[in-house]
């Protein structure tokens, strides 16, 4: 394993004076399994038989955070371009009575911490001082073979922890390996307890498994253990049918988009703007995700025909902000589809020729304007902003004076 980034040499730092200590400590977790596949780690754990006290106390209250000292953990902070490093004590668990946390923790060996741990290929430690690697759970072995297999009982690895079936899904897809068929048999048995699981967590693994180029591969392995019926029960129907086949093609298809993006390629089947917003509402997103999802699936005709509408139309809906992500959206599925890219095309054309200060011009006038006419904000107010816009966008008034005009105009119609 070479060192690539501050924060694996900061991980290595914190072995070493561990080590100084008189304590054993190793790499563990995904940082290994992903520097044995030849990859960066995205971030660095380090396994100790140190306590959560001794830890703090070696490198110093000020620089240790007790995210879960009742569990083990102590987060060490180091530089700025290192950022934090999760140092955990060997240990066994007792129950998840709550199907995410134990009742309690024990202290123990390297051998035996392994073994509660999730998948084989995550159980592995790495001594980075001696460079040898420590695999009590045959994960070399899984590694070697592209498998994803839960530790000993997979019926009790899931009770231990409800959303390691999301998570085994987004590994086998994410790292293009197969899925263990006892892991797999255990998750479909036990798919419809994943409700147990916060709403908040759910949406974290959807989030990472959607952002990612294998997403329809996790889509549809999320669907063949029965998990996406409880996470998405909206679309239950849509997976048995024709459409489902281009939902996948549309994901597919979609070039590093955002999660917002990825998930309204997902739920383009549900045309009603509320079922959209209630999904995304359940899961707990944000208010700024919801409203573009919501938007992207509510606005999916709005260019359909885009070489035929008015210029008012036309402008209005590629000034909007997510329009970009809109374009992106339609292409994906008129080619999933099979069918023209013309219309998508035009607004691309027209979006590359069309200086930005035409499509979303300042208005003519505004509602401070109207005021000082005499008009009271109200529903007339509203419909003559709107026409007068319209009629700036269409090209047809290019003045404060002739918008002024229509004004008054529209006022004593």
């Amino acid at each position: 394993m070479s060192e690539f980034s501050p924060q694996h040499q900061f991980a290595i730092e914190i072995v070493v004076k561990l080590r100084s200590a008189g304590h054993v400590a190793f790499f563990a977790g995904g940082c290994v399994r992903d520097a044995l596949l030849g990859r960066e780690a995205k971030d660095y754990d380090v396994a100790t038989t140190a306590r959560p006290e001794e830890v703090r106390k070696l490198f110093g209250h000020k620089r240790t955070l007790a995210v879960g000292a009742s569990f083990g953990v102590i987060m060490v902070l180091g530089p700025k371009d290192a950022g934090q490093v999760e140092v955990a004590t060997f240990r066994t668990e007792g129950p998840y009575l709550d199907g995410r946390r134990p009742e309690r923790v024990e202290y123990c060996t390297p051998e035996e911490d392994a073994k509660r741990r999730d998948f084989t290929i995550n159980g592995m430690f790495y001594d980075p001082i001696e460079e040898s690697v420590f695999d009590y759970v045959g994960g070399a072995v899984d590694l070697a073979a592209k498998m994803v297999r839960a530790i000993g009982d997979p019926h009790e690895r899931v009770r231990e922890d409800k959303l390691r079936m999301l998570r085994a899904v987004r590994f086998a897809a994410t790292l293009e390996f197969s899925l263990d068929s006892t892991t797999a048999d255990a998750i479909r048995e036990m798919s419809s307890e994943l409700i147990v699981v916060s709403a908040e967590r759910i949406a974290q693994e959807m989030k990472k498994m959607l952002v990612d180029v294998h997403r329809r591969r996790a889509i549809e392995l999320a669907d063949d253990v029965g998990l996406m019926r409880i996470v998405f029960p909206e679309l239950d129907l849509i997976c048995r049918e024709s459409e489902w086949q281009v939902t996948l093609k549309r994901l597919e298809l979609l070039d590093a988009p955002s999660f917002e993006l990825a998930m309204a390629a997902l739920l383009k089947p549900l045309t009603d703007k509320q079922a959209v917003d209630k999904v995304c509402r359940r899961l707990k997103l944000s208010n700024d995700e919801t409203d573009r999802i919501v938007w992207l699936v509510a606005h999916q005709n709005d260019l359909d025909d885009a070489a035929r509408l008015s210029l008012a139309a036309l402008k209005r809906s590629l000034a909007h902000p997510y329009c970009v992500d809109l374009l992106k959206l339609l292409r994906a599925d008129r080619i999933a589809n099979s069918l023209s890219l013309e219309s998508i095309e035009f607004c691309e054309d027209f979006l590359a020729k069309t200086p930005t200060e035409v499509i979303d011009p300042v208005p003519l006038v505004t509602g401070d304007d109207l005021i000082a006419l005499g008009l009271k904000p109200g529903p007339l107010f509203k419909s003559i902003l709107v026409v007068i816009q319209d009629a700036q966008l269409n090209l047809e008034i290019e003045s404060r004076e002739e918008a002024l005009a229509m004004v008054l105009a529209e006022w004593n119609k």
